[in-house]
């Protein structure tokens, strides 16, 4: 069983395995989601890169623009593999898939850069294309209607979520590959697992989860913020140093 990690250098670490199990086991599509607002991802891609060590120059890593592309270049020691940005036209994209390109890595997208994605992945074929801190689903940017709804039954639905890791009031959720969505409920100087659910449980689920371990009926949403220092407390202040 996955523990709930108490850094964020545990955490990417758990991502690592994570997603290299995934691939092993045929995955080819997946998404690596940290969910901390204060979180700055160059630090985290960088920590993250090493599960591709044994593949050197076959790994190829994309920021969703130019510049990100080139702070990457600029702030990273010489590297084996190499760094792209995703660009803005269909034609411009098919040029940056090579041959030789083994593993693609994709450093928080967005979904101003949704369609783009969806085109990597195409001419990626059965190559794995990793997500790490995707933000695909923006509904102002990818839309509620129908072209929405079809962007999502023909892609988005097809990414497998490899790792998870999100902080709540009093609570966290974890998946970690390859074992089940996972519902932790933070007692006086810990937390505890409460729950395991093959999808990731969401809204009013999540809150019926909650309800049921507390013996309440408090939303996830307005319960009060566990006064003693827990591990997230710890994991917070672990991000917002390193991201200084």
């Amino acid at each position: 069983m996955a523990e709930l990690p108490k850094t964020l250098e545990e955490a990417i670490a758990q991502s690592r395995e994570a997603t290299k199990a995934a691939i092993a086991n045929g995955y080819t599509r997946l998404k690596v989601e940290l969910v901390f607002p204060e979180l700055k991802i160059m630090p985290v891609a960088w920590q993250f890169i090493p599960a591709f060590e044994d593949i050197g120059s076959g790994l190829k890593v994309f920021f969703p623009d130019a510049g990100a592309a080139a702070l990457a270049r600029r702030d990273w020691p010489e590297v084996p593999f190499k760094i792209q940005d995703i660009g803005t036209s269909k034609s411009s994209l098919e040029d940056k898939i090579q041959p030789e390109d083994k593993i693609i890595l994709l450093v928080e997208p967005s979904s101003v850069e949704v369609l783009q994605v969806e085109k990597l992945c195409e001419y990626a074929g059965d190559r794995p294309v990793v997500m790490l801190n995707p933000r695909l689903e923006d509904p102002s940017i990818v839309g509620i209607g129908y072209a929405a709804r079809q962007l999502r039954d023909r892609f988005l639905v097809s990414l497998e979520s490899c790792y998870y890791l999100r902080s709540l009031e009093g609570a966290a959720l974890l998946r970690c590959y390859p074992q089940s969505w996972q519902v932790w409920l933070e007692t006086s100087d810990d937390y505890k697992l409460i729950a395991e659910v093959s999808e990731r449980p969401v809204g009013e689920e999540l809150d019926q989860i909650i309800a049921q371990a507390t013996g309440t009926s408090t939303s996830t949403s307005d319960t009060p913020a566990p006064k003693k220092s827990g591990l997230f407390t710890n994991l917070q202040r672990f991000i917002r140093a390193l991201s200084r």
